[in-house]
């Protein structure tokens, strides 16, 4: 356990004494993997009130749809092995220009190949996961390029305990709060509009 986070592993079929190792390999049909946050965040939470299915890739990698308050749509990769959620350099360039992100910090991290890369750390304004699980000032590491995006613990975290469901793929989110509604713009069409700096201020403020 690091940090007041324990990751725990279920089966949730039931158990039943293997003949052997294949056998029990069998019986385990889907796994959950459940983040826990501190007793004292639990009694404060609203465990699971969302469910956000995911769509599993020929690669068994696992998308869902998102949206960034100051951006747009995005798909977002399911990554619990990520501690960050990630951004690129080109969406950090259009959430500066409406006000969505803060710069935070330098963040110097081991890649997969086992290189060491220095990134920078921004406060994302509003992430949406899907049409109903909206998180604010969720900290995400900026990549180069057009690099995809990464759902990843920062923003997983702001929704535990949550569950990652393979049968059927779907992500179980806790403290969630709706979507905020957008006002009708001119041409008669709702849309999400770009954050203001006053909520942002304010938002930061609140949630650090």
């Amino acid at each position: 356990m690091q940090d007041g986070i324990a990751l725990a592993v279920f089966a949730d079929e039931p158990y039943q004494k293997p003949v052997n190792a294949d056998a029990e390999v069998m019986l385990k049909v889907s796994i959950l993997l459940t983040l826990l946050i501190l007793p004292c965040a639990m009694s404060q939470a609203a465990p699971f009130n969302k469910e956000i299915p995911m769509r599993m890739t020929a690669a068994s990698t696992f998308y869902v749809d998102g949206y960034l308050n100051g951006y747009g749509d995005i798909d977002l990769m399911v990554d619990t092995g990520s501690s960050y959620t990630t951004i690129n350099e080109q969406t950090l360039a259009v959430l500066q220009e409406n006000g969505g992100a803060s710069y935070v910090k330098q963040l110097t991290g081991i890649m997969a190949d086992g290189s060491t890369k220095t990134v920078p750390v921004y406060r994302i304004a509003g992430l949406s996961i899907g049409d109903g699980c909206y998180l604010k000032n969720v900290e995400a590491a900026v990549f180069p390029g057009s690099t995809r995006y990464i759902l990843g613990i920062s923003a997983l975290r702001k929704a535990a305990p949550f569950v990652f469901s393979m049968e059927p793929p779907a992500l179980k989110l806790s403290n969630c709060v709706p979507i905020p509604a957008a006002p009708v713009g001119a041409d008669g069409l709702a849309g999400r509009a770009p954050v203001a700096q006053a909520e942002l201020a304010q938002d930061a403020a609140s949630n650090l």
